[in-house]
């Protein structure tokens, strides 16, 4: 009778293709039935006929405490009949077949774990105990009959140890050293520096499968990355590789049995998979990617882990871990407890901080990716569409130049957007989804859409998306100011031809436009942002300085870091309201607080130089900004208060097109009071609200999207005006006359006198 022939578990008919596998389940079937026919003859069963209906019953459950007592007085007893039952010598004799000497198990099964890592009998015996519930589902009810618990399925150390012929060397697994902890293989949730014998055992499903030969696609967490198909072998030469490439290969062939930490830095329009493919190709072993929502715990993290060592693969692990997820500091301590697995990991970080949990020896140099060039990104673009610049039209390929400089996106990124553009062909029976060059809804607008669309800037706190109420005819300013406006709006415009067309990319550094609006509070710096984020259909969004700025040495520039790095993967408009706050002045070193503040300020400069954007910095006090900074900006734009013909205009704008102004002498308050545009809106809108009070609100207007129903419009007039300017002055803790009030005053010294 071969070993398959004979029953391997509990359940007829159920074995594994590793035979070493086999071979260890029977051990641990033989041994519980054994256990078993040991606890019928202390119930007085062994003589029960086979044909009984109570011989299929399991024994009954005996108080723990009377178990635990009774094993030495009964311990002769036991080995007593081991020997001399028939059912228990047969089963003692099955026990001694030896392990099947069969060609080296497939890499991954439980024979070659046991060969990999050199287990010895008690250790295998262990490992086969723990898989046996999850294999046999028979299995758990004898099980839990053999520890005297009715819940207790999950084998434990402590049965390992009662059915085990040797019990002292079970007490060598009982600690984390032990390869079946340090490589994963086995879970537990007992601290095994305070260990529980009774707790249980247990080995994840998915180490499970793949330790008995089951092995079917990787899960769904988990995305594999092959070896480039170009490298069936081993390649020798290393000419591809950069230097810090090699010097990565150099470490992994000299300790290749070790934990390696391959940090990857690169910005967020870079994407890690070309690279690490080209070393893969000098490793010759695959990658598998853990998506950012793969763990939910750091035992499920670290049997993926130990998943991909028994399938050969090395991991690449993303920079941040959403919500729902286990946290960095678990991933890593779970990294740290695996220390001994030959993995290489190739893992996303920031910056340096990240690499704080890993000893040296196992940080390798950080493999910087590459970033897509201008002319990379154009490349990408007409492969992704399938195209030629030739066979384009001039209005195709502006739309593919403007993007490549607008949006600098991965491969990856630019392929996804490529694929929902694509149209279909004109032809009814051709169903291939060619792009249609013809066609009038691929139109400028359309990849520019698609674009902005895939979008995901995650700034987080750092900053605020701003949707832009006004446009530039809304903006109020003075000739000079607003030709300036007008040459922002024509410099953004033509930074992909100034840049890549006529060669100022390289001197530049690719770099967008920085510009600052100075001028008195209410004067119209963030009504203007807004109007020059409408014109040119970019992102705005308002950076919180209170997130920003950090009393921490070294925390304001990685928040800046962050803030920066993820502005630059497309244009966008970044607006520093209060700017003087956090581009203040450099001032004199006198103590390691006026160092630090410093160095913040010099970072924040040269990440200004750099940004691809817009950067939009706002101020009340130019004066107190830093000089070094002033050079570098492109436009100073100052914002005056507006002379009479400006407040003229600025107290018509700002009346509601539902109210009726006929009442007011616009010139009057135009001369007579000397506000900012901000400042008027403010007494508008408090004159409004007062005058709100005694008109109707037709039923149900407020509740839907019905057009305005046809009513007398409210009228707004002089004395609510001069009543809320009055106010305005008071909160503005600014004097004025009553005869700036002209015929008006006396409403105002009433008010003084209530």
């Amino acid at each position: 009778m071969t070993l398959q022939s004979k029953p391997v578990t509990f359940s007829p008919d159920l074995h594994s293709t590793d035979a070493i596998a086999n071979h260890w389940l029977r051990q641990v079937t033989l041994r519980l039935r054994r256990e078993i026919s040991w606890r019928w003859h202390q119930q007085g069963q062994s003589t029960v006929p086979e044909n009984s209906p109570e011989n299929s019953r399991l024994p009954a459950i005996n108080d723990r405490l009377s178990e635990s007592l009774d094993l030495t007085r009964y311990w002769q007893d036991k080995c007593r009949f081991f020997q001399q039952d028939v059912t228990a010598r047969f089963l003692s004799d099955q026990l001694k077949a030896s392990s099947p000497q069969s060609s080296p198990s497939a890499r991954g099964t439980f024979g070659w774990v046991v060969h990999t890592l050199g287990l010895n009998d008690t250790a295998t015996f262990v490992l086969a105990l723990a898989l046996t519930p999850l294999f046999d589902s028979a299995a758990g009810a004898v099980i839990a009959t053999c520890q005297n618990n009715h819940s207790a399925t999950q084998p434990t150390l402590a049965l390992a140890q009662k059915l085990w012929d040797t019990p002292e060397t079970v007490l060598s697994v009982a600690d984390s050293s032990h390869p079946l902890w340090r490589y994963g293989l086995l879970q537990t949730d007992s601290d095994l520096a305070h260990w529980d014998w009774r707790k249980p055992l247990s080995i994840a499903p998915l180490i499970a499968r793949q330790l008995l030969n089951i092995t079917p696609a990787l899960p769904t967490e988990l995305s594999q990355w092959p070896v480039s198909p170009a490298s069936v072998s081993p390649i020798s030469s290393s000419a591809t590789l950069s230097p810090t490439g090699q010097l990565i290969i150099n470490r992994l062939q000299v300790a290749p049995n070790s934990l390696h930490i391959v940090p990857v830095q690169g910005g967020l329009g870079s994407h890690p998979q070309q690279t690490i493919q080209q070393l893969c190709q000098f490793t010759q072993k695959p990658v598998a990617a853990f998506s950012e929502t793969v763990v939910r715990s750091p035992d499920a993290f670290k049997a993926l882990m130990t998943l991909c060592w028994l399938r050969g693969l090395d991991v690449y692990l993303p920079a941040e871990l959403s919500d729902g997820t286990t946290d960095k500091s678990g991933r890593d301590a779970a990294l740290q407890s695996l220390s001994a697995l030959p993995v290489t990991v190739f893992l996303k970080i920031r910056d340096r901080s990240a690499l704080k949990p890993f000893t040296s020896e196992q940080v390798l140099p950080i493999l910087t990716l590459p970033q897509l060039t201008y002319s990379d990104r154009i490349q990408v673009w007409y492969r992704a569409l399938d195209i030629t610049a030739t066979d384009s039209p001039i209005s195709l390929q502006q739309e593919i130049a403007e993007c490549a400089r607008r949006f600098r996106y991965g491969p990856q990124t630019i392929e996804r957007i490529a694929q929902s553009v694509r149209l279909p062909s004109p032809s009814a029976e051709d169903n291939s989804t060619d792009l249609n060059l013809t066609d009038p809804n691929l139109s400028s607008v359309s990849l520019t859409t698609a674009c902005r669309a895939a979008m995901a800037l995650d700034i987080g706190e750092l900053a605020q998306p701003v949707p832009p109420r006004f446009s530039i005819h809304e903006l109020v300013l003075p000739p000079k100011q607003h030709q300036q406006f007008q040459e922002i709006v024509q410099g953004m415009q033509a930074l992909t031809q100034v840049h890549y067309q006529w060669g100022t990319a390289r001197a530049w550094n690719e770099c967008g436009i920085s510009v600052l609006f100075a001028g008195p509070p209410g004067t119209g710096k963030t009504m203007a942002a807004e109007a020059l984020a409408a014109a040119l259909q970019l992102p705005m969004y308002r950076i919180d300085l209170s997130q920003v700025v950090n009393k921490y040495i070294g925390e304001t520039e990685k928040n800046l870091k962050r803030l920066f790095d993820t502005a630059d993967l497309a244009d966008t408009v970044l607006f520093f309201d209060e700017a003087d706050a956090l581009f203040g002045r450099r001032s004199e070193v006198k103590d390691a607080h006026d160092r630090y503040a410093n160095l913040e300020i010099s970072y924040l400069l040269e990440r200004m130089e750099r940004f691809k954007g817009l950067a939009i910095l706002a101020t009340n006090r130019q004066k107190d900004l830093d000089e070094a900074f002033l050079r570098r900006l492109r436009y100073i734009i100052e914002f005056p208060l507006p002379e009479e013909k400006e407040r003229r205009r600025l107290w018509v704008q700002m009346i509601p097109p539902q109210v009726n102004a006929t009442q007011l002498d616009i010139a009057f308050l135009a001369r007579q009071f000397p506000l900012a545009g901000g400042h008027i809106r403010s007494i508008v809108f408090n004159a409004c609200l007062q005058t709100a009070e005694g008109y109707p609100t037709a039923k149900g207007y407020l509740t839907t999207d019905l057009p305005p129903p046809l009513f007398e419009p409210p009228t707004l007039t002089m004395d609510r005006v001069m009543v809320a300017i009055k106010r305005e002055y008071d909160k503005l803790n600014r004097s004025v006359s009553q005869s700036q009030f002209g015929p008006y005053a006396h409403l105002i010294e009433r008010i003084e006198h209530a």
